[in-house]
């Protein structure tokens, strides 16, 4: 049976035959106007080869064109009917109709002449000449069956259908997904939050999937098959729940201390930092001698993640600032007196401020030496109850700190990833939420380059160690170009701001123009997918997944309509005083 069938006799699909061949770009001389209305922008286009199996070349229409052409008309002297009728004649001929189109790869029928298969390589280009038919109805339909079958069912991922037949199943490569890194762009509520939770609801089906979602607003928190955990806000600091994630300080390297306490433009910083450094050393060589932990002892660095007591880096440091030493008069100031006066200032502020309870506030047991085989348990844990996949919700922590939380949480599990042994390391993926807000590009502050320097390492080099990124954001154009071009799938939908459009046109190849130029026009949940996890670029609308986030967009002239009680403000009030939003425990004395 042929791969397509079309019927030359009543030309419903021949709309031309090629006139000019420029690789991968093509035009298509079209006869007659009737077979212009035939060609529509982002349609596919079918060119037979001229091969022995049945081959097909297929194109994406560019450019649809109907132009005038003016010749030179030499002038005669005279004028009469039959020359009137030659002029009427000529007006035909300046009509010059033509189709551009990009070549997207090639079908053909398998060797055993009943499968069929697609492959984005290019081993032919057309012959000048050949012919030209438009994909639809039942060959369009072959087409994207061919596309749905051609992808390996054993890593495949359900993500829609195909907007050009909806009929048609699209599905991602799994593995190259998440091999290549992934980038999911789009405008506020164009879906994306959608497609994030439909990829997490099919991924949660594999019997050993891992992927950690850094959450910023809660919006993935009611996911039934998920293992919740969030940062303990100011009013939890007393509690040890399962679902709490504290972050105790000495899990911080000393890059990330640093960008905390360390004022660079301070004349003292460089002080600062030396001995900052060198009391905290002090203190982990404390925690390991008093533990016997001479093999670590040996090794340990700076940045090795070890329990220390911070208080007495603080006291130390204060002894120094207020050091007098005898001189040859009576006591004079130390060589580091008042020197240290702000930092002391700013490790005492943050010290007692509530909001930042999770780093310095943690409860006892998160400071013990086991404290953090615990920890990685829960980010990396998979073996669990719906521990396939795991959202952080990080909406309780300081904006003034978030880049450098999620960066710590981040450099964590790529290190525990890079320290497994290869035969036990299970891959993991990070969907990383609202990204724009922690991975910016361009002029940063000492704490949001320590986030970026983490996500960057693992966009190049987490590959070989199982470690993914799943990019998502509203502003692709403020997200860090070093993370994106590391990107090789994008998974874009609408966008109307001219900037993000462009950062995404980078993303991509030029031959993608056409497709690239319907981003602000495409509906809610329609996708533009192009990488090595599609074989060939479509616009796909995503599947609806079956639990959805909390992100709707509200509707607020239906809402302005409803008669509905005035909001509690007291309560209100106190919850932004507390800063949350639950209800307080309140003890019961017995």
């Amino acid at each position: 049976m042929a791969l397509f069938q079309f019927d030359d006799e009543h030309c419903k699909y021949l709309f031309g035959e090629v006139r000019e061949v420029d690789t991968r770009k093509v035009s298509v001389l079209v006869n007659s106007d009737l077979d212009l209305r035939k060609a529509r922008v982002g349609q596919l286009v079918a060119i037979s080869m001229a091969d022995g199996v049945e081959t097909w070349l297929i194109g994406l229409i560019d450019k649809v064109i109907k132009s005038v052409v003016q010749p030179t008309i030499a002038v005669l002297p005279e004028e009469d009917d039959d020359q009137t009728e030659d002029d009427d004649q000529l007006a035909d001929e300046l009509v010059v109709n033509t189709v551009k189109l990009t070549l997207m790869g090639t079908t053909r029928k398998g060797s055993d002449k009943e499968s069929s298969s697609f492959s984005r390589s290019l081993n032919h280009i057309p012959e000048v000449q050949a012919k030209c038919y438009v994909l639809k109805d039942t060959n369009l339909e072959k087409f994207m069956g061919i596309l749905s079958s051609s992808t390996n069912q054993s890593h495949a991922l359900e993500l829609g259908t195909f907007t050009l037949d909806e009929k048609a199943k699209a599905f991602l490569d799994g593995n190259k997904l998440f091999q290549r890194h992934a980038a999911l762009l789009g405008s506020t509520g164009s879906g994306k939050s959608w497609t994030v939770a439909s990829i997490l609801e099919r991924s949660a089906l594999l019997n050993s999937s891992n992927l950690v979602v850094f959450d910023l607003h809660g919006e993935y928190k009611n996911l039934s098959y998920a293992s919740q955990l969030r940062i303990p806000g100011p009013d939890e600091l007393e509690s040890n729940g399962d679902e709490l994630l504290y972050l105790p300080h000495w899990l911080l390297n000393t890059e990330e201390l640093q960008s905390m306490f360390v004022d660079r433009s301070e004349f003292s910083a460089h002080n600062q930092v030396m001995v900052f450094q060198d009391k905290v050393v002090e203190e982990k060589k404390k925690t390991l001698e008093s533990l016997g932990k001479d093999d670590v002892l040996a090794a340990f660095t700076l940045d090795s993640p070890i329990p220390f007591d911070l208080d007495s880096v603080i006291t130390n440091i204060s002894d120094l600032n207020e050091e007098m030493i005898q001189g040859a008069r009576g006591l004079k100031q130390g060589p580091f007196y008042g020197q240290f006066s702000r930092l002391l200032t700013r490790l005492k502020s943050k010290l007692s401020d509530r909001r930042y309870g999770f780093l310095f506030q943690a409860p006892e047991a998160a400071h013990e030496y086991s404290a953090l085989t615990v920890l990685v348990e829960k980010l990396i844990g998979f073996t669990g109850k719906n521990q396939q996949v795991k959202v952080i919700d990080f909406s309780e922590v300081p904006s003034d700190i978030l880049p450098i939380i999620l960066g710590l949480v981040a450099r964590l599990i790529y290190q525990i990833q890079f320290w497994t042994e290869q035969s036990e390391r299970q891959p993991i993926a990070l969907v990383c939420d609202e990204a724009h807000l922690y991975l910016p590009r361009g002029d940063m502050n000492p704490v949001e380059k320590r986030a970026v320097e983490a996500f960057e390492k693992i966009a190049k080099e987490g590959r070989k160690y199982g470690v993914a990124l799943l990019i998502v954001s509203q502003r692709p154009s403020d997200v860090s170009e070093t993370v994106l071009s590391q990107c090789n799938n994008v998974i874009a939908l609408r966008l109307t701001n001219g900037d993000d459009q462009s950062t995404v046109k980078k993303m991509l190849p030029e031959s993608l123009e056409s497709l690239l130029e319907a981003l602000p026009i495409m509906d809610v949940g329609e996708a533009l997918v192009v990488g090595d996890s599609v074989l060939l670029p479509s616009r796909i609308r995503v599947h609806q997944p079956t639990e959805k986030p909390l992100s709707a967009t509200i509707d607020f002239w239906s809402c302005w309509q409803e008669n509905v009680p005035t909001p509690d403000f007291s309560k209100v009030v106190e919850n932004m005083r507390r800063q949350n939003r639950r209800q307080p425990q309140i003890k019961k004395c017995n």
